[in-house]
């Protein structure tokens, strides 16, 4: 193969392409991401020293007093060694992991997609990126669920840097801030904040952060000094799910 074709490749030119095709594009943490990496050769042969394949999201960070939105990757996986590709010749190399139970449900702004890498020696690497909707297992499911029987709409959902109290794997955390606009907490709290944190597929910690409603000069003083909020941590489980709306509730209604 002639030099000028190499040279070519070698600044992305005629240079290998990837394209990632997924079983299916709704999965939820925990469920298995399969499909296939198709590899389709340039015009010239290539060495593929690595393909890897990452699950990504974004989330705010604080940066000089601002938020801004940074890359955050959940998770990485190596899924083939070194290969030489031919011109013109397609590899198909099929795939499947778990989602990590961490990631983040596609919901308010959060979004998540599955890049695919490849490292070609000499060459610009080429990358593949696939958007896809992850839906919350039944344990998140039943919390979401809960908050809103219990009269709670939520307004926000995003990803943040966590503070070290809140940190496991990951420097960030899913965010799902409520309102109540109705039920029995209407008029009681300006807000609840729940922080989902997975231990095992059946059990996890929940972050509330209970923002009481002011009233009076007395609860005035407390807000502006911060004392208005309440941070507390509830472990869950599966067998919680028939009840999970009666244990939030109780959580709550002890700080409220």
């Amino acid at each position: 193969m002639s030099f000028f074709n190499k040279m070519l490749a070698s600044v992305g030119i005629g240079s290998a392409k990837v394209d990632t095709k997924l079983e299916k594009d709704t999965v939820m943490p925990g469920g298995e991401v399969r499909g296939v990496v198709v590899v389709q050769g340039g015009s010239t042969e290539q060495q593929i020293s690595d393909i890897y394949m990452s699950v990504n999201t974004s989330y705010l960070k604080e940066i000089d007093d601002k938020k801004i939105s940074v890359p955050g990757r959940v998770d990485q996986f190596r899924l083939s060694e070194s290969f030489n590709i031919h011109a013109n010749e397609r590899k198909e190399i099929p795939f499947s992991f778990i989602l990590p139970l961490d990631t983040p449900i596609t919901i308010g702004r959060s979004r998540v997609w599955i890049k695919t890498d490849l490292d070609i020696t000499s060459a610009v690497d080429p990358s593949d990126k696939d958007f896809v909707r992850v839906v919350p297992n039944p344990l998140l499911e039943s919390v979401l669920t809960a908050a809103s029987s219990l009269g709670f709409r939520m307004r926000e959902a995003d990803c943040e840097q966590a503070p070290r109290y809140m940190r496991k794997r990951l420097p960030f955390v899913q965010e799902f801030e409520f309102v109540p606009t109705s039920g029995s907490f209407r008029g009681r709290l300006d807000e609840l904040e729940i922080v989902f944190l997975p231990i095992s597929e059946n059990q996890a910690e929940l972050l509330l952060q209970v923002d009481c409603k002011v009233r009076g000069l007395g609860s005035l003083f407390s807000e502006a000094m911060g004392m208005d909020e309440s941070k507390l941590r509830l472990t869950v489980s599966s067998s919680d799910i028939p009840n999970m709306a009666q244990k939030l509730q109780s959580t709550i209604s002890r700080y409220v």
